[in-house]
């Protein structure tokens, strides 16, 4: 076996390790742990750049199912294009083959641990639902949740260069968070208003 190859199998236990570990501190979904995904990915690894990260969130949150969606998009997008895949399969048939495998190795990493947790920790939450200590546990997690879904919301808008190609994703992000507290505006609209402006290159 090669180096390159040497490097792809070693490097796809490192992402399913990490990624098995981030799925234990999903509280609330995937996307709270997006910001450790980039750093991850982006900064620590190398393997995708912000651009590849920032859109394939994009359009998993743009395309109709589960948020998480995602995560077989970054795996994808490390299997085809991170520098050591390219490597190994000099842009060769076989590229398209690790694509396939490392978009499934990530979405079985985050989806595993966190399922055999959330059933045992549910069934027996459910059996003791009337301790104080369940109760106080399940009001202490929400400012957690709000806390991630707020990092994650500044990493989003933070990867712009300038001050001139980050107000205008920033006061859309406003301006949605807005419509989204005080009315009762279906979320597809926001999508298709967001997309739109996308299109016409204003945001």
């Amino acid at each position: 076996m090669s180096e390159h190859w040497l490097l792809v199998w070693g490097n796809a236990w490192d992402l399913l390790v990490h990624f098995a570990g981030l799925s234990l501190l999903a509280i609330g979904g995937a996307i709270t742990v997006l910001p450790d995904m980039h750093r991850y990915l982006v900064d620590e690894r190398g393997w995708l750049t912000n651009s590849q990260f920032g859109g394939s969130v994009a359009l998993a949150q743009a395309a109709p199912g589960p948020n998480l969606l995602f995560i077989p998009l970054l795996g994808w997008h490390v299997g085809l294009s991170a520098p050591f895949a390219q490597a190994a399969t000099a842009g060769a048939w076989l590229s398209w083959v690790l694509a396939v495998g490392y978009a499934l190795l990530a979405l079985f990493a985050i989806l595993l641990p966190s399922s055999v947790l959330s059933y045992t920790a549910a069934a027996w939450a459910h059996r003791n639902k009337n301790r104080v200590g369940v109760q106080a546990f399940k009001l202490g997690l929400s400012p957690v949740v709000i806390a991630l879904l707020l990092a994650t919301a500044w990493l989003m808008g933070s990867h712009h260069d300038t001050l001139a190609a980050a107000w205008p994703p920033a006061t859309l992000s406003l301006i949605c968070a807005y419509l989204v507290v005080r009315t009762r505006l279906h979320l597809l609209w926001l999508l298709l208003a967001g997309g739109a402006l996308g299109a016409a290159g204003l945001v």
